[in-house]
C-alpha cells in the first residue's frame, strides 16, 4: 500500500485508489473539506512535496481558478492515491475554528 506523509504527521498507509481526502481524514489528519467533495470551496487543498498523482482535471482547475493557486495547489478531494506521498495540509479545521465539514463521498 503506498505511504502517505503529512508533514508534522505520522505517516500512514492508504489504499490506492482512495480520494485523497477520505484516507487523509481516516488516518485522524484534521482536514477542512467543507463543500463535501466536489471541488467548490478550496478548503481541502494540499500541496504535493513529492510524489506522482493523476493530472488535473477542468473542476479542480475551475475551482483554484489563479495560476499561483493552480501551480502550488491540488485539491484532495479530487486526488486518488496512486503511489507514495509527501504532502502539506493547507487548512486544519482546529487552526481555522470550523468544523471539517461533511464527510465526502468516495
Amino acid at each position: 500500500m503506498p505511504q502517505i506523509t503529512v508533514t508534522g504527521e505520522t505517516p500512514f498507509e492508504a489504499p490506492e485508489g482512495k480520494k485523497l481526502v477520505l484516507a487523509l481524514e481516516d488516518a485522524g489528519i484534521d482536514i477542512l473539506h467543507r463543500c463535501g467533495g466536489i471541488a467548490r470551496c478550496t478548503t481541502c487543498r494540499v500541496e504535493i512535496v513529492s510524489g506522482d498523482v493523476a493530472p488535473m482535471e477542468e473542476a479542480e482547475r475551475e475551482a483554484l481558478e489563479t495560476p499561483e493557486m493552480i501551480a502550488q495547489y491540488r485539491l484532495s478531494c479530487q486526488v486518488r492515491v496512486q503511489g507514495d506521498l509527501s504532502l502539506n495540509v493547507w487548512g486544519r479545521a482546529a487552526e481555522k475554528g470550523m468544523t471539517a465539514g461533511t464527510r465526502p463521498e468516495d
